[in-house]
């Protein structure tokens, strides 16, 4: 007896009943518990017989069911449902493959495949609600989005090129993707939660997408409503704050291996601005009102213009390094996160993992270009603010400052 075969056969059957209570609880009339079962039970016997007596047996499977759902579909009665859509067919011939797939031992893959079924068959609501709420510049986000990762990235070449060999066009486009998928499915989640979510939600998303945009928009409002100062002080304040968190998962994707060597000194930073919040928070007494609209991020010239950005960092830090030293890398990172702070977080990462700079001068770029882009907003606000919001955020953007300017100092 080989314990693995039935081990198989015993997954098969519990990914079939899973999706198939999902199918039954959801529309009684359709395929239920026990047809899913049968068909994910199914699918791993005809890929096991496939093995012995070749392909045709799993195309022939494949062919009976969809025969009988066929059959079944003409005696069903639609009265009810005009519009059924072919989705439990669908998941029937895919849990069909997934039996398939335990036959090969890809009990894994398997188990994801089969937990994602029922996931998507179990959200059907909420993902047609958050269907139905998507305008059409919010589709334009997404293809814009299709466009910039999966037809232009593909495109480039993957090699360096120029000065100081730190031009690669691909990892350049890569670095342009994460950041504006980032951006895009944060805004996207705003959008689907709404504008009137509470201050807190409304910073972090601020943050996410761009907290230097969330500190204009905030600030240009203000005119309009003085009133709302002290709740635009806060909005931009956790905006700036949930840059850190960024920075932490952007050090994460691109440059894992030394996530943990700069993670305590953005951590220490990040909690420092936390509490600031907390105090904020608590001497703000405002209702909620409607936030200013968040905007698509998607755009395509944005796009290049960041990824122009990101190069000429990666320029100007080889450059500095080689011929100013750390404090032309420090100039550098100042003048870099004035106005965008992914920039010089994302190519120091990325030099720091090909060994052309230290860990202990690379935090310390990206800290100084995050306290840069902190003042750069306290700017935003003295130009585009009230006098109001201005003296709000004064104190919070200074406590801010000197919290970094220590942790620089101090941090051995």
């Amino acid at each position: 007896m080989d314990l693995q075969v039935w081990q198989q056969f015993g997954i098969a059957l519990g990914l079939g009943l899973l999706v198939g209570l999902q199918r039954e609880w959801a529309e009684p009339e359709a395929a239920g518990i026990r047809t899913f079962a049968l068909i994910t039970v199914l699918g791993t016997a005809c890929a096991h017989l496939a093995v012995r007596f070749g392909g045709w047996v799993l195309a022939a499977g494949i062919l009976a069911l969809g025969g009988l759902m066929v059959v079944s579909n003409l005696r069903r009665d639609r009265s009810k449902d005009a519009h059924p859509g072919p989705t439990t067919e669908m998941a029937a011939l895919l849990m069909f493959a997934v039996g398939a797939l335990l036959q090969d031992g890809m009990v894994a893959e398997a188990a994801a495949v089969g937990g994602g079924v029922a996931l998507l068959l179990h959200w059907k609501k909420p993902l047609h609600h958050f269907v139905k709420r998507i305008g059409s510049s919010d589709i334009q986000a997404v293809f814009r989005m299709v466009l910039i990762a999966l037809v232009v990235l593909p495109l480039l070449p993957d090699r360096s090129f120029g000065p100081y060999e730190v031009l690669n066009p691909f990892r350049i486009w890569l670095m342009v993707v994460l950041i504006v998928g980032i951006s895009i499915a944060s805004y996207l989640t705003s959008r689907y939660i709404g504008t009137r979510a509470s201050s807190v939600v409304n910073g972090i998303l601020g943050g996410l997408i761009s907290s230097t945009a969330t500190t204009v928009s905030y600030a240009r409002s203000s005119k309009a409503s003085p009133e709302s100062s002290a709740l635009a002080a806060l909005i931009i304040m956790i905006a700036s704050t949930v840059v850190f968190a960024r920075v932490a998962f952007e050090v994460a994707v691109v440059a894992p291996g030394i996530f943990w060597l700069v993670f305590p000194q953005f951590g220490v930073m990040g909690l420092w601005m936390a509490f600031i919040v907390a105090m904020a928070f608590k001497l703000t007494s405002q209702k909620q009102e409607a936030g200013p609209e968040p905007k698509d991020p998607s755009n395509l010239a944005a796009a290049v213009i960041f990824g122009g950005l990101y190069a000429l960092v990666l320029l100007a830090v080889a450059a500095a390094k080689q011929h100013f030293g750390n404090s032309g890398l420090y100039l550098v990172a100042a003048l870099s996160g004035l106005t965008d702070m992914d920039a010089i977080t994302l190519s120091t990462a990325q030099l720091i993992t090909a060994d052309r700079l230290s860990v202990e001068t690379g935090w310390r770029m990206m800290m100084i270009g995050a306290l840069s882009n902190i003042v750069f907003k306290a700017g935003v606000v003295a130009c585009l603010g009230n006098l109001r919001l201005l003296k709000r955020i004064a104190p919070l953007f200074g406590g801010s400052l000197v919290g970094g300017g220590l942790l620089l100092w101090l941090w051995p």
